[in-house]
C-alpha cells in the first residue's frame, strides 16, 4: 500500500498545475482495457523516484527523459513515469503526440508509470509527446494543450454589480417556511459488478420535519476523490476499504447547504456515500458510470420500499416527512455527474443485467438531473431528461469542461422537448461545492484544485475579483440546484429565465456571475452547423475536434479552450461541426445555407449561440434571414462579450443572444420555408463561432420519456492460444423498441487510425458487425485489446458506450535469474550482474534492484561511486556519503528491465577509486520483476564487494 502526505500530493498538484484532486492517484482504464492493479496509496514504490526509465525510439522520434517504449508487435506499449505520484481526480490521463490523441493510458500501481498499449504506431521526428488530463499538462509546467499556447491576462474586468442582468422575479435560493431534520442510515453494504470489495449504502439524509403529503425527493451524489485519511496527520489515500487506523473520507456531508436549502421549501434530500466506488473504478472500462448508477438505484429501490412502509425505514428516514418517488432531481458532482446521467438513462432503459448491481422494478421517476463539474467520458446524455449542468469557469480537475456535451450532445438524439442548460459559473473551482473537500471546512486535508505555476492567475487565483471564496461558490450552486429542482420537479416555469439563456439572475447568489444558454425545450432546429448546411462569405464549416488546424474551430495556438470542443475518445471526431468567422473589416457577411428550408413559424426569436474570445468586448453583428422564394429581413443586431479567462481556463464558451421574428414576419418572409442565415460583423476585425441557431418561444413543454433504442457494447475476453488464427465478433446488445442511428468508430489495429460510420441499429438484430482477428503463439506478451465504441446519434441511447475482444496472454512468464559478471572488484571497476531469462518474451520484462543494508562490514556509500551515475538516478546527491541503502524515499532503485525480444540486461554501479586505505565495502541488493499485473515477483537477493586498488 502507498501513502501519500500532504507535502508529497501538494509537490505533485504543482508539477500537474493542481489538474486533479489531492492524494495519491491513478488514471483511468485506458480505451478497451480496464486496469487490474490495485489504487495507488503513495509513499515512493520499487523502482520509484530513482529509477526513471531510461528514453528509447518510436519510429524516428527520439523519446525525452520519462518515456520508454515497452513490448513488441501488436502489444508494443508506450510509458511515461512521472517524477512524483499523479494526485487523484475526476479527469483521465491521456498521452498526445503534437495535438494528436495517442490514447489514454493504464496507470500502474506505483502512481507514477502509465503505460498505453500503441502496437506499430509510428511518430516522427519532432513530435512533442504530452500527458493531459481533461486538456491540463501532467508532465511540464504549464497548462498546455499545445506546444504553442502563450497565457494572456485579461483585457477588461468583469461588470460591476450595475451592469449586471436584471434579477429574476422568483429567487430560488431564498430558504421556505419548513423547519428541517437531519441524519444519517448505513445499511449493508452490496457487491456491484467487477468490483471485488463490498460498496458502502451509506447517506445523509435532510429533510422538513412538517411539510404536508409525500414531499419530492432529491438525490446528490459526490465525485472520485481520495477515500480514506489519517486523523491528526495530512495522510490520505486512494484505497478501499480503509486500512486499519485510517478513517473513510465523509464526501457524502459535503453538500449539507444545497440539502438545508431544499428540504425548506420541502424536499426530502439524501446525499450518497461512494467511497467504495472511488477506490475501486479504475477497473473499470467506464470509469464507474454503471456501477454508481447501480448505486443510485440501489438506495432508491430501499426509498421505495420505505415510502411503502415507513415503520421499516431507519430512524434519519422517519424523522422527515414521507418521499414521493414519482418526483425525483438527482444531482451529481464531477464522476457523479455522469453517474446521474447514467442512472436516468437507466430508470428508462434496463442495462444488461450482468453489467448492472440493481435488477429490480423501476418504482421511481426521474423528473431532471443537474450535473456539477461532470465527467462525460461515455458520451451519451440521457437527451429525453431535462438536465442542468454547472460548469466551474476555474475548474482545475474537469479543466476542459467537458460536461458541456451534457447538453451540446443531446441536440438532433432524442425528441428535443427537455431542457439542457448549462450554467457557467465565473470563478468557481471544482472542489469547493462540496464543503468536505474545501480547506478549513473539511474533516479530512482538502485543497484548492485550481493552480497556476506562479500563483497569479489574474481571473482564478484565490483574492482576484473574479475568484468565488467558498461560502460564495457552494451558495452559489446551492441557489441554482434549487432553481432546478423548481423548474424540473415543481413545474415552475418562473425560475426558467435563469437556466435558458434568457439573461436574469438569482439574487441569492450573491456576487456570483452566472451565464446560461440552453437547447431543447420549446426550440426548434434552425441552422444546425454540418453536412446539411453550407457555408459562405467570411466563414467556414470547422471541425470542433481535428488534430488538422486546418479544419479545427479553434487553431491549436489559441489561448485558452473551449468546453464546446471538448475531446472525447476520437480525433477526429465526425458529426462535431461550428461555422467559424473571421474579420478584419465590417461588413462582410457569412452566410450559413441549409439544404432544407426550415420552419421558424410559431417561434417568438431566433436564438443563437455564438463564441467569442475571451476578454473580447462589444463584438457586433446583424442577424438576418432569407426565405425560400429570396425574400430577405434583418432581424436586428447584436452585442456579445467575452468570459473572463486565461490560457488556462475553458472560457471559448457560447453566450445565447435572441432576435425577434418580428421584422421577419413585417416584411412577409414565409417563416415555414426559411433557407438561409446570415450574420454580418459590425466591429471593425475579430472572429466569432456560431454553434447553432433555433426557433425560441418561452415555456416548457410536457416531457415524455420513452423507452428507445438502447445499444451497449460489451467486452468478450479470450485466451490467445498457441498456434493459428480465430475470428470473434465484438459483443453488442441493442434492446428497447423502434430504430434509431449510432455513429461506430473502430480504431485499426496497429495504427492511430480510427474508422466510423453512423449505423442503423435494431432490437434483435446484428447491425453492429465488428470482427476481429486474434493470432496465437507461445511467447510470454502483454494482453491484447481490440476495440470499438459507439455514440447517439438519433432515437437512441447509449450504456456501456466501448467495449471489444481482449486476447489474453495465455503464456507462462519466463524464469528470471542473476549471475554475477564482475561482483569482487578493485575500486574504479564497475560492479556488474546479469539478469537473465529463460525464453523471449513477447513484452518487456520489469525488474528492479533495492539495495539493503549488508548483515556485516561497511556498506558501499554515494563517495565510493561515479557522482554523475548517482546525479542521473537521484537528481540531487547528498553533501555528506550516505550508505546507499539509507538514501531517501527508501534507497537507490536500478531498473533491471529485460527488453521484449531479448533474453539478457546488466546491472550496474560503476565504482570511484580513492587514496583512502579502507577495508572491503560491500553491497547487498534484491531483484524484483513483475508480471502483467504489475504484481511483484521477488527474485535472488546478491552481494558485492569492492577492495582497495592494489
Amino acid at each position: 500500500m502507498i501513502r501519500v502526505t500532504r507535502g508529497v500530493a501538494t509537490a505533485a498538484a504543482l508539477l500537474a498545475l493542481a489538474a486533479a484532486s489531492p492524494g495519491a492517484a491513478y488514471a483511468q482504464p485506458s480505451p478497451g482495457t480496464p486496469s487490474t492493479e490495485a489504487p495507488p496509496t503513495a509513499a515512493a514504490s520499487p523502482g520509484g523516484p530513482s529509477a526513471v526509465p531510461p528514453a528509447g525510439r518510436i519510429g524516428t522520434l527520439e523519446l525525452p527523459e520519462g518515456w520508454r517504449v515497452a513490448g513488441a508487435g501488436a502489444g508494443r506499449q508506450l510509458v511515461w513515469t512521472s517524477p512524483e505520484p499523479v494526485p487523484m481526480g475526476d479527469a483521465r490521463v491521456e498521452f498526445h503526440a503534437g495535438d494528436r490523441l495517442l490514447g489514454r493510458p493504464v496507470a500502474q500501481q506505483d502512481g507514477r508509470t502509465f503505460r498505453l498499449t500503441v502496437g506499430d504506431v509510428r511518430l516522427d521526428e519532432g513530435a512533442q509527446l504530452r500527458v493531459t488530463a481533461a486538456g491540463r499538462r501532467l508532465d511540464a509546467a504549464g497548462p498546455v494543450r499545445s506546444a504553442r499556447l502563450a497565457p494572456f491576462d485579461p483585457a477588461a474586468p468583469p461588470p460591476a454589480l450595475s451592469d449586471r442582468p436584471p434579477a429574476n422575479r422568483v429567487d430560488p435560493g431564498v430558504p421556505g417556511r419548513y423547519r428541517t431534520v437531519s441524519g444519517e442510515y448505513a445499511l449493508q453494504s452490496v457487491r456491484l459488478p467487477g468490483f471485488p470489495e463490498p460498496v458502502e449504502m451509506r447517506a445523509a439524509v435532510v429533510g422538513p420535519a412538517d411539510a404536508p403529503g409525500k414531499r419530492p425527493v432529491a438525490l446528490f451524489l459526490h465525485g472520485r476523490h481520495t477515500t480514506c485519511y489519517t486523523p491528526g496527520t495530512e495522510d490520505m489515500g486512494g484505497e478501499w476499504p480503509c486500512a486499519a487506523g485510517t478513517r473513510p473520507i465523509p464526501s457524502h456531508r459535503g453538500y449539507l447547504r444545497a440539502q438545508r436549502l431544499l428540504a425548506s421549501q420541502g424536499y426530502v434530500t439524501v446525499s450518497l456515500s461512494a467511497n467504495g466506488i472511488n477506490g475501486q473504478d479504475y477497473r473499470a472500462e467506464d470509469g464507474g458510470a454503471q456501477a454508481r448508477s447501480s448505486l443510485i438505484r440501489l438506495h432508491l429501490a430501499r426509498w421505495a420500499d420505505w415510502s411503502a412502509n415507513r415503520a421499516a425505514a431507519p430512524a434519519a428516514v422517519r424523522r422527515a416527512s414521507p418521499a414521493d418517488l414519482s418526483r425525483v432531481l438527482l444531482v451529481g458532482h464531477s464522476r457523479g455527474g455522469e453517474g446521474v446521467n447514467r442512472a436516468a438513462i437507466d430508470s428508462i432503459s434496463p442495462p444488461p443485467a450482468d453489467q448492472d448491481g440493481y435488477r429490480g422494478p423501476v418504482r421511481w421517476k426521474i423528473r431532471g438531473t443537474v450535473p456539477i463539474g461532470p465527467t462525460i467520458f461515455g458520451n451519451n446524455p440521457a437527451a429525453d431528461v431535462p438536465s442542468m449542468t454547472i460548469l466551474p469557469g476555474c475548474d482545475g480537475d474537469v479543466y476542459d469542461l467537458q460536461g458541456q456535451n451534457f447538453v451540446d450532445g443531446t441536440r438532433g438524439v432524442g425528441r428535443g422537448a427537455a431542457l439542457h442548460s448549462a450554467v457557467y459559473m465565473v470563478g468557481a473551482n471544482h472542489n469547493y461545492f462540496n464543503s468536505e473537500w474545501t480547506p478549513g471546512q473539511a474533516q479530512a486535508p482538502a485543497f484548492d484544485d485550481f493552480s497556476s505555476e506562479d500563483g497569479t492567475d489574474p481571473v482564478c487565483s484565490p483574492g482576484t475579483s473574479t475568484r468565488l471564496t467558498a461560502t460564495q461558490q457552494q451558495t452559489a450552486g446551492a441557489t441554482y440546484i434549487a432553481a432546478a429542482a423548481r423548474l424540473f420537479v415543481a413545474g415552475d416555469d418562473r425560475v426558467r429565465p435563469l437556466l435558458d439563456g434568457t439573461g436574469r439572475r438569482a439574487p441569492s447568489a450573491g456576487p456570483a456571475r452566472v451565464l446560461t444558454h440552453a437547447v431543447g425545450a420549446h426550440r426548434t432546429p434552425a441552422f444546425l452547423p454540418g453536412s446539411s448546411v453550407a457555408v459562405s462569405g467570411a466563414g467556414r464549416l470547422c471541425a470542433q475536434v481535428d488534430p488538422d488546424a486546418a479544419r479545427a474551430c479553434l487553431a491549436p495556438e489559441a489561448d485558452g479552450i473551449s468546453p464546446h470542443f471538448a475531446r472525447w475518445d476520437a480525433s477526429p471526431e465526425p458529426g462535431r461541426d461550428a461555422v467559424a468567422l473571421q474579420w478584419s473589416s465590417p461588413g462582410a457577411p457569412v452566410a450559413v445555407r441549409s439544404a432544407r428550408p426550415v420552419s421558424l413559424a410559431g417561434s417568438d426569436a431566433l436564438a443563437l449561440r455564438l463564441i467569442v474570445p475571451p476578454n473580447s468586448t462589444g463584438t457586433r453583428l446583424d442577424v438576418a434571414v432569407t426565405d425560400a422564394s429570396g425574400r430577405r429581413a434583418t432581424l436586428g443586431p447584436t452585442r456579445i462579450d467575452g468570459l473572463p479567462g486565461t490560457g488556462r481556463t475553458a472560457s471559448y464558451w457560447a453566450r445565447e443572444v435572441r432576435v425577434p421574428l418580428s421584422a421577419a414576419a413585417r416584411a412577409g418572409l414565409d417563416l415555414k420555408r426559411i433557407t438561409t442565415l446570415e450574420l454580418t460583423p459590425r466591429s471593425a476585425s475579430g472572429s466569432a463561432w456560431l454553434m447553432d441557431a433555433w426557433g425560441w418561444r418561452p415555456g416548457m413543454p410536457v416531457v415524455r420519456a420513452a423507452a428507445p433504442t438502447r445499444v451497449d457494447v460489451g467486452r468478450l475476453t479470450v485466451a490467445e492460444g498457441d498456434s493459428g488464427a480465430r475470428t470473434y465478433r465484438v459483443p453488442v446488445r441493442v434492446t428497447g423498441q423502434g430504430s434509431g442511428q449510432v455513429r461506430l468508430f473502430v480504431p485499426r489495429p496497429g495504427t492511430d487510425e480510427i474508422m466510423s460510420r453512423v449505423v442503423t441499429v435494431r432490437p434483435g438484430r446484428h447491425d453492429i458487425d465488428v470482427p476481429v482477428e486474434v493470432r496465437g503463439n507461445t511467447r510470454y506478451g502483454y494482453d491484447v485489446t481490440h476495440d470499438a465504441f459507439v455514440k447517439a446519434v438519433r432515437g437512441t441511447v447509449v450504456g456501456a458506450h466501448r467495449g471489444g475482444v481482449t486476447a489474453l496472454n495465455d503464456d507462462v512468464m519466463p524464469t528470471v535469474s542473476l549471475t554475477p559478471v564482475a561482483d569482487d572488484v578493485a575500486e574504479g571497476a564497475p560492479l556488474t550482474w546479469r539478469v537473465t531469462l529463460s525464453a523471449v518474451a513477447d513484452a518487456d520484462i520489469t525488474g528492479d534492484v533495492a539495495f539493503l543494508a549488508p548483515a556485516a562490514g561497511t556498506e558501499l556509500s554515494t563517495a565510493d561511486v561515479d557522482r554523475a551515475w548517482l546525479e542521473e538516478r537521484l537528481g540531487e546527491v547528498p553533501a555528506t556519503a550516505t550508505p546507499l541503502s539509507a538514501l531517501e524515499r527508501g534507497g537507490l532503485y536500478l531498473d533491471a528491465t529485460v527488453p521484449a525480444g531479448a533474453t539478457s540486461t546488466e546491472v550496474t554501479v560503476p565504482t570511484v577509486e580513492d587514496a583512502l586505505a579502507e577495508p572491503a565495502e560491500s553491497v547487498r541488493a534484491r531483484l524484483t520483476t513483475y508480471d502483467g499485473s504489475w504484481e511483484p515477483v521477488p527474485g535472488p537477493e546478491f552481494t558485492g564487494t569492492v577492495r582497495d586498488k592494489p
